[in-house]
């Protein structure tokens, strides 16, 4: 459309005589859908659009050389990337929806479903990250919730996945984008980073456990039909698939090995499942790469930098987040700090606070807002009052 616009204000400077009224008026409607576009774009990717505007504005002071390529953690990259179409070929094979089809079946009580769709989100939020975790389970509870006439604890039970997701990813470099970058950034051992995560874990667990109580108890009708159909084939494909991801992580395989294994496997099997990835926040991690290799070359905020964080970099990673969110803040942050420990709290818990102190937390916000009797407001108010006691209870605990 943009061509054809160009094309037509070319033959209107030619030919002026042309430039009717009727003409002038396509152009300010296809000038108004391009805008109406683009402010879309901006609106729904918020992080790319500001990341791609500071490398933008970075370069200026450090122009483009061959160097930008030592900015880029090419590992973390390509195990996103390989992460991403791994899970969700899962997720196409019916494994999530089967799983949490048959375990709440078996329930009998608003908790107990409750219970058993927050855990659902917890538990698989380490494997499958938590922006998967809850494209796959709050849409899936949107309708059990509806079937079981249990829609006045929908708000409740969806804040609480939200959290669940954003604390049980916390625990495996694979579980969110920020650990698997700092994972690797710092090539922190297995070991260390277990016991730095496993902690804050289990008290976020029982966190939840407690928090459940939240719901009321009565019986519900939990007959939700026919159980999705597993592709059987496909699952073990694509778990084997994700088996060669976890070898790179554990450091068994080098990533070129895994690029070449699972590029070389989908060309074969499932060609389409190569473009599905969110080549979005790939490019996110790209401009967030220069942006931040940009900064530590100019040498007054370098310096500045590092003296900021000096003692408080758990502190600077949870507030980054609370403003920027988590996955820009540990990219922004890590280059200035050799503290990984307390980064990696500070931006996990700082997963907790405003809604877009998680990306994740947008995703629950935007499918809850699509759904219909949506009260918008009420879950805001809901998802500030849990998601601050929270950060409030785990800083106090864990803060470094």
């Amino acid at each position: 459309m943009l061509f054809r616009i160009v094309c037509f204000l070319i033959t209107m400077t030619i030919f002026p005589q042309r430039l009717d009224k009727y003409s002038t008026h396509i152009i300010k409607d296809r000038a108004a859908a391009i805008a109406h576009s683009v402010g879309s774009f901006v609106k729904r990717e918020i992080t790319l659009c500001v990341s791609l505007a500071a490398a933008v504005v970075s370069c200026f002071f450090v122009p483009p050389q061959a160097g930008y390529l030592a900015y880029f953690d090419w590992r973390t990259l390509a195990l996103l990337y390989c992460l991403m179409i791994t899970v969700s070929g899962l997720c196409q094979a019916g494994l999530f929806s089967h799983m949490a089809h048959s375990l709440c079946m078996r329930t009998k009580s608003s908790r107990a479903v409750g219970l058993v769709l927050v855990a659902l989100t917890f538990f698989s939020s380490m494997l499958i990250t938590n922006d998967v975790a809850l494209l796959t389970f709050v849409p899936f509870t949107i309708i059990v919730l509806s079937l079981a006439n249990c829609e006045r604890e929908l708000i409740t039970i969806l804040v609480l996945q939200t959290v669940a997701a954003n604390l049980g990813s916390m625990l495996t470099p694979v579980g969110n984008p920020q650990n698997l970058y700092l994972h690797s950034f710092y090539s922190i051992s297995n070991a260390s980073f277990f016991a730095t995560t496993l902690p804050v874990w289990l008290a976020s667990l029982a966190c939840l456990g407690a928090l459940i109580l939240l719901v009321p108890s009565h019986p519900i009708n939990s007959d939700l039909g026919k159980s999705p159909q597993l592709q059987k084939s496909s699952l073990l494909f694509y778990t084997f698939l994700f088996a060669v991801c976890f070898l790179v992580i554990f450091r068994v395989i080098s990533w070129p090995s895994m690029m070449a294994i699972t590029l070389g496997a989908l060309a074969i099997r499932d060609r389409k499942m190569l473009l599905n990835a969110d080549f979005m926040l790939l490019l996110t991690f790209v401009c967030f790469f220069i942006f931040a290799g940009n900064l530590a070359h100019i040498e007054a905020i370098n310096t500045w930098l590092h003296r900021l964080l000096s003692g408080h970099v758990y502190a600077a990673g949870l507030l980054a987040s609370q403003f920027i969110s988590n996955v820009p803040a540990a990219l922004l942050l890590s280059g200035f700090t050799s503290d990984s420990q307390s980064l990696l709290l500070g931006v996990d818990i700082g997963g907790l606070g405003t809604p877009i102190a998680s990306l994740a937390s947008l995703i629950s916000l935007k499918l809850y807002a699509a759904s219909p009797k949506a009260h918008v407001w009420r879950f805001l108010v809901v998802f500030t009052v849990v998601n601050f006691v929270l950060l409030a209870l785990l800083s106090l605990i864990f803060a470094r």
